[in-house]
């Protein structure tokens, strides 16, 4: 089979888009609005590795995978046409973050801007960033989104990529900040951004200090679950 055609059916029938290989071969629907183009065989171990559309995203973030075209009307179909295989949701965590990498993010779709279609993905829960400097301010989206009823959040409330370990005083009052935001604490479960080491042996956090941040993640929780559950009643 043409590698083309090997990622066509990875993306599923409803996904309306055209596929290109490094091999020549060329796949989909001439003239869609997206265009994916797999440009080396690295690609096809990210799918191997992760078959679906997990795959495809690391293929491109690492540059083996080029997408051109109306990505987001694109990524609208193709969330519609994934979700079908997510059951049972309650077990689902969709997490979403903009690179776990210490850099500017000043070009970062804002999360307004794309918390409508996740809300749409029938996921128990949205793991969110709310820890880094970018994003903290966009815990009110989820005021002007508000959660599906049965959905809970995983609150990011430690940084990921800094070797800075928080006080669990900051912790605590990023986990009320959510809680307010959602509508109580039973809504919330407090995490961290992203991963401490996403690819492995790159080690941007120290590992003492991983474990000093997690211990902070904690005490921050009981401090935050003391002071809400005490007022919920």
């Amino acid at each position: 089979m043409a590698l083309a055609k090997v990622f066509e059916r990875i993306a599923g029938p409803g996904a309306r888009a055209e596929f290109r290989a490094y091999d020549g071969s060329e796949a989909g629907t001439a003239g869609a609005p997206v265009r994916i183009t797999v440009r080396s065989p690295v690609a096809l171990s990210y799918i191997a590795q992760a078959p679906g559309w997990l795959g495809l995203a690391r293929a491109y973030v690492s540059g083996h995978l080029d997408l051109d075209g109306d990505m987001y009307s694109a990524l609208t179909r193709i969330s519609q046409v994934q979700q079908v295989a997510l059951s049972p949701a309650d077990r689902v965590r969709l997490h979403v973050c903009w690179g776990n990498y210490e850099g500017p993010h000043d070009c970062d779709v804002p999360l307004d801007e794309i918390l409508p279609l996740l809300r749409q993905a029938r996921v128990g829960a949205l793991v969110l960033p709310f820890a880094n400097p970018r994003h903290a301010h966009e815990v009110r989206c989820l005021q002007t989104h508000p959660l599906a009823d049965n959905q809970l959040i995983v609150a990011g409330v430690i940084d990921s990529v800094t070797n800075f370990v928080e006080h669990p005083e900051i912790v605590a009052e990023r986990i009320e900040r959510v809680a307010r935001a959602v509508g109580g604490p039973r809504r919330v479960i407090a995490g961290t951004d992203c991963g401490f080491d996403t690819s492995a042996g790159m080690g941007r956090v120290a590992v003492d200090v991983v474990w000093a941040k997690l211990a902070a993640l904690r005490d921050g929780a009981r401090i935050a679950s003391n002071r809400l559950f005490s007022t919920a009643g």
